[in-house]
């Protein structure tokens, strides 16, 4: 036990500094493990120090999860843990704060309504199609071992790319758009958790490296706005670029400027791949290892007379039990599997003083694998979200997208297309795991699959 930064004690238990400093390396490299093993000694919250020398809070308890995200939000913003990322991909919904962003969010929350929702389905079923028939090319020949990561975000990226875009960019300029976005947050994320190794970075060059991928990203979506800007006035467009162009504030009657298109278009481009291919790579293997679910979502489509032809956005209500599946999935991989927060002022939780700029990681990995919260919790049930099911999902124990104010814009559109492309892969081939595959997760800023997963896929039968 130890004195904090603040010099205020909290009622918090904490490991020693000393020994995070020790362990900053082991925890850099297998964060998950790390603090699952600190929660399952200190109990659902605890004070650590981020890598050696930050002090901060973890927790897995969901209800200061709910006191920070829903009940006291306003005394709460997310720290330059997620603000450092303005320097790489700008000020939008994602990174933006306070009266600003509440102004984003009322300007863009239309653009994810149920009504264009459906509108865009088209764009997640051709991205759907045009990847079955990769697949059915690759099996030609018998089954097939596939990088199901690799192949899962380019589904994801060319879906939000062309739901953004149009079908206006190239298949070339998507893959370095993924390319650069992924080099960017896997750096950005060492320079969290190896604060330590900053000056190294400046001194060689990786500071310098990433902010020209940077500028490269910003030029890239730049000329796509521009593109679209002097299009003409009778080419019409239904994707989510046309919709950042065409909104205006209602106090001022204006639109966005270039900076705030491009930061927005980077932030859609950032999250709207990420979680995707995260959930929909770990959803493939997931079935691949209880085939038992796979068939009983085929079961499903049969049942709705769906084998015979891709279903419909007005078809995802038909079929509860896929929607379960990516649940389910989204419990065990939560894309998003920490979220920050810090104390703007003083506030109070359960009795327990929280000093003001007190830094808060809420542990969604953790949490959805709670075993007070969750029975068999390490195991693939999607039938726990079944509308019956009891117990219930815990309240602000399930947290795939975040909570409160701050919940994503774009979940609805994530759990589209993500059933979409689970429901049309399904249809045509059955997924297996090769022998002696032991998944391995990679915490960045989502939560992914160690590079070479590979998922054996063929033709139903």
């Amino acid at each position: 036990m130890e004195t904090r930064a603040s010099d205020t004690a909290t009622p918090f238990p904490w490991v020693p500094r000393w020994r995070t400093l020790l362990s900053s390396v082991a925890m850099a490299r297998d964060p998950l493990g790390n603090l699952d093993r600190a929660h399952a000694y200190h109990g659902d919250t605890v004070g650590m120090h981020l890598g050696g020398v930050r002090p901060i809070i973890v927790t897995r308890d969901p209800a200061l999860a709910q006191h920070i995200l829903q009940k006291n939000h306003r005394r709460y913003l997310k720290s330059d843990l997620t603000h450092g990322l303005i320097r790489y991909i700008g000020r939008g919904l994602l990174t933006n704060e306070g009266a600003d962003w509440l102004r984003q969010r009322r300007l863009i929350q239309p653009g994810f309504h149920r009504q264009r929702l459906a509108g865009l389905t088209r764009l997640m079923l051709a991205a759907a199609e045009e990847w079955t028939q990769e697949l059915r090319q690759r099996i030609a020949a018998g089954p097939a071992l596939v990088d199901i990561h690799e192949a899962m975000t380019r589904v994801a990226f060319r879906i939000i790319a062309q739901a953004t875009f149009g079908t206006s960019m190239g298949e070339a300029e998507r893959e370095r758009l993924s390319e650069i976005l992924t080099r960017i947050q896997a750096f950005y994320v060492r320079t969290i958790r190896q604060p330590y190794l900053r000056p190294w970075w400046t001194i060689t060059g990786g500071y310098r490296y990433h902010d020209a991928l940077s500028r490269e990203l910003r030029e890239l979506v730049r000329g796509y706005i521009r593109q679209r800007r002097a299009a003409p006035d009778h080419q019409t467009h239904d994707d989510l670029l046309q919709m950042l162009l065409d909104v205006r504030y209602e106090d001022t009657g204006e639109p966005m400027t270039e900076d705030q298109l491009l930061d927005e278009a980077n932030i859609l481009l950032l999250a709207g791949h990420e979680t995707s291919a995260n959930a929909l790579s770990w959803l493939f293997y997931l079935l691949a290892a209880n085939p038992e679910k796979a068939t009983k979502v085929r079961e499903e489509l049969q049942a709705a007379g769906l084998v015979n032809r891709p279903p419909t956005f007005d078809d995802l209500t038909r079929l509860p039990y896929s929607l379960q599946v990516i649940q389910e999935t989204m419990r065990l991989y939560p894309p998003a599997w920490i979220l920050d927060r810090v104390a703007l002022e003083e506030d109070e939780f359960q009795g327990q003083c929280i000093p003001k700029g007190t830094l808060f990681s809420i542990y969604l990995y953790g949490m959805h694998r709670h075993p007070a919260l969750w029975s068999a919790p390490t195991e693939f049930r999607p039938e726990r979200f079944a509308p019956e099911a009891q117990p219930p999902v815990p309240a602000y124990g399930y947290l795939p997208f975040g909570g409160g104010p701050r919940l994503c814009i774009g979940n609805h559109f994530a759990l589209t297309e993500i059933q979409l492309v689970l429901l049309e892969t399904l249809r045509h081939f059955t997924v297996e795991l090769p022998e002696n595959m032991v998944p391995a997760s990679v915490p960045l800023i989502t939560l992914r699959p160690q590079p070479g997963m590979r998922l054996r896929f063929q033709k139903v039968a």
